[in-house]
C-alpha cells in the first residue's frame, strides 16, 4: 500500500500530465488505472526537466546546475531510498515507478544528457544539427529513452529487449513530429531541430527560416523541405507500428491511439499548407475522441 505522501506525489504528476499533454493524457486515460500513475510520473519528470531547459538563459549556471541537482537527487533516491526526495513529489513518484517496474536508470541519465544539449553555454550545448544522424543522437536521449522508460510499465508479450527498437522508434517519431510542428517556437529559442543538410538540399538555410518566422510566410522551398521531412517522419511511425503488437494486449489500444493522433499532427500541417509559423497544428478534440473510441472497438 502506498503512503499518503506517495499517493499525493502521484496525484501531482497526474495534474501535470493533464495540464500539459492533451494527446498524451488522453492515451493514458485509456490504460488500466493501475498503470496510469507510473506513466504520469514519467511524463511529469520529463516535463519538469524540459521546463527548466526551455527557460534557460545565459549564463547557463542556473539551469545546468538544476539539471545536475535533479540527477544527483534521483541517483541518491535510487541508491538510498525514496525518503531522500520526500520533499520533491515528482522525484518521489518517479523513484517509486523506477523501482516498481524495474526500469533501467541508464535511460534517465541518457535523457538528462540530451537535455543538457539544450542549455546555452553548457559543455554539451547544441543548437544546430548538421545531419539526421546527429539529430537522432540527440533524440536517442530526448525521445527514444522515454519510449524505453515506458516499455516496462506497458508490459510486453516478448522479452523486453525484442520490443525496445520499436519503442525507441515510436519515441523518435513523436519527437520529430514536435520538431516539425514547432519550427517557429524553436527558432525563437535560437534552435533548429531539423537536419541542415536535408534543408539545404531544398534551398533552405538559416536566413530563410528566420525570414519565414519574421514574416509568418512559409516559402515554397521550405514547403518542399517540410513535405520531405514529414515523409521521413511517417516512415518512423511505420517502423514503430509492428512493435505495438509486442505490447501487452491491454495497452495496445492506448498506444495505437497515441501513435495515430500524433501522426495526425503531420496531416494537420499539410492541411494548413505548411504554415507552421502562424498556425499551430492541433488535432481537434472530436477527432481525438473518435480515434480513441475506434481503437477500443477494434481491439
Amino acid at each position: 500500500m502506498r503512503s499518503a505522501s506517495l499517493e499525493s506525489a502521484y496525484r501531482e504528476c497526474g495534474r501535470i500530465a493533464a495540464a500539459h499533454g492533451r494527446t498524451y493524457f488522453l492515451a493514458t486515460r485509456l490504460l488500466a488505472a493501475s498503470r496510469r500513475p507510473a506513466v504520469h510520473a514519467l511524463y511529469a519528470f520529463a516535463r519538469m526537466v524540459d521546463d527548466i531547459v526551455d527557460h534557460a538563459q545565459r549564463p547557463p549556471t542556473e539551469p545546468a546546475g538544476a539539471v545536475d541537482l535533479i540527477e544527483k537527487r534521483l541517483r541518491t533516491a535510487l541508491e538510498q531510498g525514496p525518503e531522500t526526495v520526500a520533499d520533491a513529489p515528482v522525484l518521489l513518484a518517479l523513484t517509486d515507478t523506477i523501482t516498481r517496474y524495474d526500469i533501467a536508470p541508464q535511460h534517465f541519465w541518457t535523457f538528462l544528457d540530451s537535455m543538457r544539449m539544450d542549455i546555452p553555454g553548457s559543455a554539451h550545448y547544441r543548437d544546430r544539427y548538421a545531419t539526421m544522424a546527429e539529430l537522432r543522437e540527440y533524440m536517442r536521449g530526448s525521445a527514444a529513452a522515454i519510449g524505453l522508460q515506458l516499455l516496462p510499465v506497458l508490459g510486453t508479450v516478448v522479452p523486453r529487449a525484442e520490443a525496445e527498437p520499436a519503442a525507441a522508434a515510436l519515441g523518435e517519431a513523436f519527437q520529430l513530429t514536435n520538431f516539425l510542428r514547432d519550427v517557429g517556437e524553436d527558432l525563437d529559442r535560437g534552435r533548429i531541430y531539423l537536419p541542415l543538410d536535408e534543408l539545404t538540399a531544398f534551398g533552405v538555410d538559416q536566413d530563410l527560416l528566420l525570414h519565414c518566422r519574421h514574416t509568418g510566410h512559409t516559402d515554397q522551398r521550405l514547403r518542399r523541405a517540410l513535405a520531405h521531412l514529414i515523409a521521413v517522419n511517417r516512415d518512423l511511425y511505420r517502423r514503430a507500428d509492428p512493435g505495438i503488437d509486442l505490447l501487452d494486449p491491454r495497452v495496445r489500444p492506448a498506444i495505437r491511439t497515441a501513435s495515430t493522433l500524433y501522426a495526425a499532427i503531420l496531416t494537420e500541417i499539410e492541411h494548413h499548407d505548411y504554415t507552421v509559423f502562424n498556425t499551430r497544428a492541433v488535432v481537434r478534440r472530436h477527432h481525438r475522441l473518435r480515434v480513441a473510441a475506434n481503437h477500443f472497438i477494434l481491439r
